[in-house]
């Protein structure tokens, strides 16, 4: 998140991956990427390779919050409406994104992932707190505000 000075953030487009220079007081009037012109947000979580996953985490000023699942898992797959649902309530504070630790596995290994559902939240390129297991909406939207309300 940028500080007080700071009155342009850089967002990672979460249609083209292109990186987008927004005015802070801009983030809620539905900005658009200025390559691809689509929505900055969607109010869903955008789904990441390895290669969009390091842009996201690398040249974007927002917060990503990951749910690391896979499609076989039966508590990831329940518990993808909540974090479709915490995406809307949460952005564009946040970006949200989905990695398939099946099809991303040297990803899932980089960050340790050892159980899924995982979420894991990163900000300014570094994980700052990570919840293991299912949760619904509301404990997203509430886990997610207090990791980043927690002093680093």
């Amino acid at each position: 998140m940028s500080s007080p000075a700071t009155d342009t953030l850089h967002l990672v487009c979460p249609h083209c991956h292109t990186t987008n220079r927004v005015a802070a007081q801009h983030l809620s009037s539905a900005p658009d990427c200025g390559k691809c012109h689509q929505p900055l947000f969607t109010g869903r979580p955008v789904a990441l390779d390895a290669a969009s996953f390091d842009r996201h985490l690398s040249r974007s000023d927002l917060p990503l919050l990951v749910d690391f699942w896979a499609p076989w898992c039966g508590p990831c797959r329940s518990m993808a409406p909540a974090f479709e649902a915490a995406a809307a309530q949460l952005e564009p504070q946040l970006r949200l994104a989905k990695v398939d630790t099946e099809a991303e596995q040297a990803l899932a290994a980089r960050y340790q992932i050892r159980s899924i559902p995982t979420l894991a939240l990163f900000w300014q390129g570094r994980e700052i707190a990570r919840q293991p297991g299912a949760m619904g909406q509301a404990d997203i939207v509430r886990w997610a505000r207090a990791a980043l309300a927690r002093p680093r």
